[in-house]
């Protein structure tokens, strides 16, 4: 699993980007993807799927502290 921080998540339109901890580069998210409700600063596990437009984020999730 990789790990980030929410950067920007619109819960009307159901995406946003999440920064990735290790590479610093932002990842796409669509609400389809989400295992628990994200916004923006929240620290969260998520894994990499291959689309027709790209990678996004899916199994998204917050951290368990």
């Amino acid at each position: 699993m990789k790990e980030g921080t929410v950067k920007f998540f619109n819960e009307a339109k159901g995406f946003g980007f999440i920064n990735d901890s290790a590479s610093g580069k932002d990842v796409f998210v669509h609400s389809s993807g989400l295992k628990t409700r994200i916004k923006e600063n929240d620290k969260v596990s998520y894994r990499l799927e291959e689309t027709s437009k790209g990678l996004n984020a899916v199994d998204v999730k917050m951290f368990d502290n």
